[in-house]
């Protein structure tokens, strides 16, 4: 009996060491390689439709499309007593304002960006999916940014449509339409700037652990703890005539930070016990807005410097 050594090569087979490639018939791609700015816009639009449920399953669509609901539901009742009672009840402008209606539906607002980034953020690091999107062209420093994108404008829908449905409600009453216009425009603003800090805010959050339920659990507790503390101080500061302490804590809430930005900038209607007053107070509510979106940004890179 030979030793397999001395049995004779296979004529079918590769010589040691290298290999063959077959055709299997598959047809190659002949289209138009498309770049980073393609893939980052296709990103973002793919996000941007998850955070509603769009293109996923029907109970991913329940949560976001109640919350979208429940937002504009006192909108459309504001609107209605705007339109049939004008009249009766002597009404001269919106019932609530603009610059003060996402902090009365702060908790709707927080839940649904605490339940998106998780979704955005966490399911990619779970899943190890960001080895997939991560592959040529697209960097790691543009997958921040259209996640982080994507959810901001989604959070911006949210709180602007309510205020579109009462800017149209107001101009349907009659109100004076410069006016109506300048405050609505001041509210777009504010609503834009409350976006960018409740996602960057909450995508920091959802990017440090891969479990959802955590993720969510932390967001809400950053947001609705940091406005309740905040709200307390600015109380507990106005009754003993410490506006000063009051006012400098209003930093340290996103939701106050913004509605100060919208009371320095726009003039608009304060929501706080102790709004910023002065120069010196109105840009530094704005450094605050600037420093908490691009210190979300910068914690997110080096976040994902370290992911595989």
């Amino acid at each position: 009996m030979s030793s397999p050594s001395e049995r004779s090569p296979d004529p079918a087979m590769p010589p040691a060491g290298t290999g063959v490639i077959h055709d299997l018939g598959y047809r190659r791609y002949t289209g138009p390689r498309l770049g980073e700015p393609a893939v980052a816009r296709a990103f973002f639009l793919s996000g941007l439709r998850h955070t509603y449920g769009l293109g996923r399953s029907g109970r991913s669509k329940v949560l976001p499309m109640l919350l979208l609901g429940l937002m504009l539901l006192p909108a459309l009742i504001l609107v209605g007593v705007l339109v049939q009672a004008r009249d009766l009840l002597g009404l001269d402008e919106q019932l609530v304002a603009y610059s003060t209606y996402p902090i009365t539906t702060q908790l709707l607002i927080s839940v649904f960006v605490a339940s998106q980034a998780p979704a955005l953020i966490s399911r990619d690091l779970r899943f190890r999916t960001i080895t997939l999107y991560l592959a040529r062209p697209m960097r790691r420093r543009t997958y921040v940014l259209v996640r982080l994108a994507s959810l901001t404008v989604a959070t911006f829908v949210l709180i602007g449509a309510p205020l579109l449905l009462m800017y149209v409600g107001g101009v349907l009453a009659d109100l004076p339409l410069a006016r109506e216009t300048g405050r609505f425009l001041g509210g777009l603003v504010g609503a834009a700037l409350l976006a960018a800090c409740l996602a960057s805010l909450a995508a920091v959050v959802a990017a440090l652990t891969v479990r959802r339920g955590l993720a969510v659990t932390a967001v809400i507790v950053v947001l609705l703890v940091s406005f309740t503390l905040v709200s307390t101080v600015q109380g507990v500061a106005a009754s003993t005539d410490h506006d000063t302490v009051g006012r400098i804590a209003g930093l340290f809430s996103p939701y106050t930070l913004v509605n100060g930005v919208q009371v320095f900038l726009f003039d608009s209607p304060a929501a706080t016990a102790t709004p910023p007053e002065g120069t010196a107070m109105g840009l530094l509510h704005v450094l605050g807005v600037l420093a908490v979106v691009l210190g979300s940004i910068v914690a997110l890179l080096v976040r994902y410097r370290r992911v595989d």
